[in-house]
């Protein structure tokens, strides 16, 4: 039976995990809502609209370029963690 320090540090592995695959789509939405702020700021444009399209066009991009790296970082933490866990190991 999985005992509660077993549960807690593979639920704590995988909160990190988590926040580690989701960096880089983040930061993307940052950088790119906070430009395109920017540039409403300076121009006094203010549509609604105007920082939705780039936004979600950036987290595409960085999706797909990041995927291998999420993929891989997933595969590695259910090998090492969850899978002998499920074993018994």
């Amino acid at each position: 039976m999985l005992d509660e320090v077993l549960f807690f540090d593979t639920l704590r592995q995988g909160l990190w995990i988590a926040v580690i695959i989701s960096i880089p789509i983040l930061t993307a939405a940052l950088v790119t809502g906070v430009s395109i702020g920017l540039v409403q700021a300076l121009t006094s444009i203010q549509e609604m609209t105007l920082t939705f399209v780039p936004k979600l066009a950036a987290i595409v991009i960085v999706f797909w370029i990041s995927m291998g790296f999420m993929t891989q970082t997933l595969v590695s933490f259910f090998h090492n963690r969850i899978i002998p866990l499920i074993i018994g190991g």
